[in-house]
Protein backbone atom coordinates (compact mmCIF):
# COMPACT_ATOMS: atom_id res chain seq x y z
CA UNK A 1 0.00 0.00 0.00
CA UNK A 2 1.23 3.55 -0.72
CA UNK A 3 2.29 5.24 2.52
CA UNK A 4 3.88 8.56 1.50
CA UNK A 5 2.31 11.65 3.04
CA UNK A 6 3.03 15.22 1.98
CA UNK A 7 2.82 17.53 4.97
CA UNK A 8 3.22 21.31 5.09
CA UNK A 9 7.02 21.37 4.96
CA UNK A 10 8.19 17.77 4.66
CA UNK A 11 7.10 14.44 3.26
CA UNK A 12 7.01 11.38 5.51
CA UNK A 13 6.07 7.74 5.09
CA UNK A 14 4.36 5.44 7.57
CA UNK A 15 4.74 1.91 6.18
CA UNK A 16 3.01 -0.78 8.21
CA UNK A 17 2.08 -4.41 7.85
CA UNK A 18 -1.24 -6.02 8.57
CA UNK A 19 -1.44 -6.89 12.26
CA UNK A 20 -1.99 -10.56 11.47
CA UNK A 21 1.58 -10.74 10.09
CA UNK A 22 3.24 -9.13 13.13
CA UNK A 23 5.17 -11.38 15.51
CA UNK A 24 5.99 -8.57 17.95
CA UNK A 25 5.22 -4.86 18.02
CA UNK A 26 7.85 -2.27 17.16
CA UNK A 27 8.24 1.26 15.84
CA UNK A 28 11.27 2.24 13.79
CA UNK A 29 12.18 5.86 13.08
CA UNK A 30 14.35 6.11 9.98
CA UNK A 31 15.98 9.31 8.74
CA UNK A 32 17.69 8.47 5.45
CA UNK A 33 20.79 10.41 4.43
CA UNK A 34 19.20 10.95 1.02
CA UNK A 35 15.46 11.30 0.64
CA UNK A 36 13.66 8.10 -0.34
CA UNK A 37 10.73 8.08 -2.77
CA UNK A 38 7.39 6.63 -1.67
CA UNK A 39 4.11 6.61 -3.52
CA UNK A 40 1.66 9.02 -1.93
CA UNK A 41 -1.17 7.47 0.02
CA UNK A 42 -3.80 9.68 -1.62
CA UNK A 43 -2.73 9.68 -5.29
CA UNK A 44 -0.34 8.11 -7.81
CA UNK A 45 2.50 10.61 -7.35
CA UNK A 46 5.74 9.96 -5.52
CA UNK A 47 7.07 12.08 -2.67
CA UNK A 48 10.67 12.41 -1.49
CA UNK A 49 10.57 11.41 2.16
CA UNK A 50 12.82 12.75 4.95
CA UNK A 51 11.31 10.63 7.74
CA UNK A 52 10.03 7.05 7.75
CA UNK A 53 8.02 5.79 10.71
CA UNK A 54 7.77 2.03 10.20
CA UNK A 55 5.13 0.29 12.30
CA UNK A 56 4.74 -3.31 13.35
CA UNK A 57 1.67 -3.70 15.55
CA UNK A 58 0.13 -7.01 16.63
CA UNK A 59 -3.34 -5.73 17.54
CA UNK A 60 -5.48 -4.26 14.71
CA UNK A 61 -7.33 -1.89 17.04
CA UNK A 62 -4.04 -0.68 18.51
CA UNK A 63 -2.67 -0.15 15.01
CA UNK A 64 -5.62 2.06 14.06
CA UNK A 65 -5.29 4.01 17.31
CA UNK A 66 -1.56 4.50 16.71
CA UNK A 67 -2.08 5.65 13.11
CA UNK A 68 -4.68 8.21 14.25
CA UNK A 69 -2.29 9.46 16.92
CA UNK A 70 0.55 9.79 14.41
CA UNK A 71 -1.58 11.56 11.81
CA UNK A 72 -2.72 14.05 14.43
CA UNK A 73 0.74 14.78 15.81
CA UNK A 74 2.43 14.94 12.43
CA UNK A 75 0.14 17.80 11.37
CA UNK A 76 2.25 19.98 13.68
CA UNK A 77 5.24 21.22 11.63
CA UNK A 78 7.40 21.77 14.73
CA UNK A 79 7.08 18.12 15.75
CA UNK A 80 8.01 16.87 12.28
CA UNK A 81 10.95 19.27 12.05
CA UNK A 82 12.20 18.12 15.45
CA UNK A 83 11.90 14.44 14.49
CA UNK A 84 13.97 15.09 11.38
CA UNK A 85 16.69 17.23 12.99
CA UNK A 86 17.01 16.06 16.60
CA UNK A 87 20.23 14.22 17.50
CA UNK A 88 19.76 10.45 17.36
CA UNK A 89 20.53 10.09 21.08
CA UNK A 90 17.43 12.18 21.93
CA UNK A 91 15.05 10.87 19.28
CA UNK A 92 13.47 7.94 21.14
CA UNK A 93 12.74 10.01 24.25
CA UNK A 94 11.26 12.88 22.23
CA UNK A 95 9.11 10.57 20.08
CA UNK A 96 7.79 8.74 23.13
CA UNK A 97 7.08 11.88 25.14
CA UNK A 98 5.73 14.27 22.50
CA UNK A 99 4.19 11.95 19.94
CA UNK A 100 3.11 8.72 21.66
CA UNK A 101 2.42 9.79 25.25
CA UNK A 102 1.18 13.34 24.69
CA UNK A 103 -2.53 13.90 25.34
CA UNK A 104 -2.73 17.08 23.28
Amino acid sequence: FPTGIMLQQHAIAIPHCEAIHAKSSAIYLLRPTNKVHFQQADDDNDVAVSLVIALIVENPQQQLKLLRCLFGKLQQPDIVETLITLPETQLKEYFTKYVLDSDE
